[in-house]
């Protein structure tokens, strides 16, 4: 077997490896899974405000709310507005869970629990199979909270507006079905819309009077509400923007991969950079580990962990433990020596790899077993001697000469 087989992934790593780079080049991350529980929310909040949407429809048709046969559908109204605001409000929140906004997160989540207990409570106005739709879900946005994890100035805008849309339509057609309990009476939407801005905005022109308990409740309601999605809708908007600018004062903006079944890169040589250019190239996952915030522009982009190589705490945060391989590429041998022993200290099973600089530090690089040591400055000149004595230089031949498993016999060069 060849040194560089050693370097070859495990079966079960191979596999992880080819779903890293299908989720990659599918772009796994900019849709998954916020997307398809996007969609799901979205067809759940339809399902909901479809019977409260047919309700009004069939109630404007039958001679509005005061009309000769509006009062078997007035109770069905009654029944069906709760689950048709809860509708809307999941069908506006889906738009936010495109965005992994966390808001959005926990208003679905809470809504999709009120629906489901409604359906629960009341089976006759709610089908079995949207109980195990709204169930299932419920369920899906729990498994992935960890991914909803944006608060942005954008989703607390669009949290606000959708907040009072949803008030605005609760408070429409709660004054539109509960008409006969006001003083004028109100008889059609656009006077509904009227009460219901008036009443939000906590005006009060007192030209409409609630005159019955169910009207007086539910303009209470409206009030209550309209002052709390207010002050909730400004909290929103305020705090996403004050700790967005606090998070870039303070550590800037960081970009992380998961550091597992990956290559860990130390060092800040030409040869660790040309290294990391090379994996990258292949869509290989790589963190790198350097002494200081790296200048080159080859690790602009990279996931870097800055702190000391060869300690064990730098590199269980760079995930030393769950990689394919470390590769100890410092400019001082020593260091990567001792980056090689950390490693093995560190736990897990990773493969190692050494560089070395002088040929003079060759036996003493060994003595630590790295799985595979590497001396292109070392074994570079061997090679070019060879060449120039015409000596036979086959791959295997170069192969041997540039990379040095731990387990053979020193060889001075």
């Amino acid at each position: 077997m060849l040194p560089a087989d050693m370097l070859r992934p495990r079966p079960r790593q191979r596999v992880q490896r080819l779903l890293y780079r299908w989720r990659h080049r599918s772009r796994w991350d900019l849709w998954f899974p916020h997307t398809p529980l996007a969609l799901a929310v979205g067809l759940l909040g339809i399902a909901n405000a479809l019977p409260a949407i047919r309700h009004v429809m069939q109630l404007h048709s039958a001679g509005g709310p005061l009309g000769p046969q509006s009062q078997l559908l007035n109770m069905g109204m009654l029944h069906s507005l709760p689950q048709g605001i809860a509708g809307l409000m999941l069908f506006a929140m889906a738009v936010g869970l495109v965005l992994r906004s966390r808001l959005a997160w926990v208003t679905a989540l809470l809504v999709a629990v009120a629906t489901l207990a409604i359906g629960w409570h009341t089976p006759a106005y709610y089908s079995r199979a949207l109980v195990v739709f709204n169930g299932a879900t419920l369920l899906a946005l729990l498994l992935f909270h960890r991914r909803f994890d944006r608060s942005s100035l954008a989703a607390g805008t669009l949290f606000a507006v959708i907040s009072v849309l949803m008030l605005l339509g609760y408070a429409v057609f709660g004054a539109y079905v509960l008409g006969g309990g006001f003083a004028p009476p109100i008889k059609n939407l656009s006077t509904a819309l009227y009460f219901s801005v008036v009443t939000m905005s906590t005006v009060g022109f007192g030209d409409i009077v609630p005159t019955s308990v169910d009207a007086r409740l539910f303009t209470m309601s409206v009030v209550i509400l309209g002052i709390t999605i207010f002050a909730t809708s400004i909290s929103a908007i305020i705090v996403p923007a004050v700790s967005s600018r606090m998070q870039r004062l303070l550590d800037g903006r960081k970009k992380l991969m998961p550091r597992k079944n990956h290559y860990v890169i130390v060092g800040d040589t030409p040869l660790a950079r040309n290294t990391y250019r090379e994996l990258r190239a292949r869509q290989l996952p790589v963190t790198v580990i350097v002494d200081q915030p790296p200048a080159a522009a080859e690790f602009s982009d990279a996931d870097v962990v800055v702190g000391d190589g060869s300690d064990v705490e730098t590199l269980n945060q760079a995930g030393a433990s769950t990689a394919i391989a470390v590769l100890a590429l410092r400019g001082d041998d020593s260091e990567n020596a001792f980056t090689v022993l950390a490693v093995k200290e560190a736990g897990g099973n990773p493969r190692t790899v050494a560089a070395v600089n002088h040929g003079k530090n060759m036996a003493r690089v060994r003595s630590v077993r790295p799985d595979m040591i590497i001396a292109p400055q070392v074994m570079g000149g061997e090679i070019l001697a060879m060449a120039l004595n015409g000596e036979n230089l086959d791959r295997e031949t170069i192969i041997e000469r540039l990379f040095k498993v731990s387990d053979k016999e020193p060889e001075h060069p």
